[in-house]
């Protein structure tokens, strides 16, 4: 009897210890699960940044989720990519814009370079959306204003009959015929300006170059207008809005996904006369400098070259009509200030962006309804 209880209890104390012993290394199995998740949680998306010169100042680039050697590489090919367009459509430049304007004086067809191609293309639509304030036609004005240089020497303004003579033969997109490769314009007044809008179309195409090698986050950032793709390891990118005066930012967008932030403002290309600045972008209904705003902003989910474009239109459409042009180009995000220093916004712009001073004055200013384009 006794020898009986003392086996069972033998039988007993062994359940309970191959029990203990099951519990102990389901624990220790546990605690290293745990230990490799968090080492998983903690692991950071490799980020690549670098930085090189192009356009005149110095370009950002970060792209994210590839080895180094891959974004070193295709880094190289954005940098190639930013160089080529950057002699091919800076005026100053003896690249494609130069040859292409001496061609088009001459009023007979030519062949253009298929790089420039998409970029004629899509300006005729978007000068025809603005209803023709974004104007690439009149580079005889930014010539005529000595403002078709980087970095313009002072300068004294244009006589208003110079002015006039340019005005009276209004060279516009409208001008410009298309036909495959081959390039035209009825209109020798015709000379093509893309400076203000260079940049983006560049940035354009050298986010598809990066999405076509398999980078599905990456940022470029040229002299504080950027273009984005995904996003910085799992958080959004964080865009500085820039001041009227370029110095200083006064908000903050937080942006993931495909987007483009840009920038018109009477700092970036300029030159003082008397107390007067004269600047680049100019209103092509006038031909002299846009002068009834001090900068706008525009974030659009998409295309660099739309933001780029319509950040131009709006400033010189002032504070008056920009909310009217803004609906026309499909702009959702935009943020104008005024020469008193007053912020005009979109309600989605007010609604986004992280204003850095609170205090300062606002308009929301909600667009009307979308009208149809029609020919300016």
């Amino acid at each position: 009897m006794h020898a009986n209880l003392h086996h069972r209890l033998q039988l007993s104390l062994q359940k309970l210890q191959r029990a203990r012993i099951r519990l102990i290394l389901a624990g220790i199995l546990a605690s290293i699960l745990a230990s490799l998740t968090a080492a998983c949680d903690t692991t950071e998306v490799p980020v690549y940044t670098t930085q090189f010169p192009a356009f005149g100042t110095a370009v950002d680039l970060s792209i994210v989720g590839i080895q180094r050697e891959r974004a070193a590489a295709a880094a190289a090919d954005v940098e190639r990519d930013l160089l080529f367009f950057e002699r091919a459509l800076y005026a100053n430049n003896a690249g494609h814009i130069l040859r292409i304007n001496e061609q088009l004086a001459r009023g007979e067809p030519f062949a253009a370079p298929p790089s420039l191609i998409p970029l004629l293309i899509r300006s005729q639509t978007l000068f025809t959306e603005s209803d023709g304030l974004f104007n690439p036609a009149i580079g005889r004005f930014t010539r005529l204003w000595g403002l078709d240089h980087t970095h313009p020497a002072s300068e004294t303004p244009p006589g208003q009959a110079a002015i006039n003579a340019l005005l009276a033969v209004r060279p516009t997109m409208d001008d410009l015929y298309l036909d495959g490769l081959l390039l035209q314009s009825d209109n020798p007044a015709v000379q093509l300006d893309f400076d203000a809008v260079a940049t983006a179309y560049a940035m354009d195409v050298a986010m598809d170059a990066l999405r076509v090698q398999s980078v599905r986050s990456a940022l470029i950032n040229i002299g504080g207008d950027v273009r984005a793709i995904g996003s910085r390891s799992g958080r959004a990118w964080r865009l500085p809005v820039p001041r009227a005066s370029g110095t200083g930012v006064i908000g903050i967008l937080n942006v993931s996904g495909d987007a483009s932030l840009f920038t018109a403002s009477s700092h970036a290309r300029n030159f003082v006369y008397r107390g007067a600045v004269y600047h680049s972008v100019i209103d092509p209904r006038t031909g002299r400098p846009a002068d009834a705003a001090a900068s706008v902003s525009v974030l659009h989910e998409g295309d660099a070259l739309t933001a780029a474009a319509a950040a131009n239109a709006l400033m010189i459409a002032g504070p008056q009509d920009w909310p009217r042009i803004a609906a026309r180009m499909g702009i959702r995000y935009a943020l104008l200030i005024d020469n008193a220093g007053q912020l005009q916004l979109t309600p989605a712009m007010a609604e986004r962006i992280e204003l850095l001073d609170t205090k300062v004055e606002q308009i929301i200013r909600v667009p009307p309804e979308d009208e149809p384009p029609s020919t300016p």
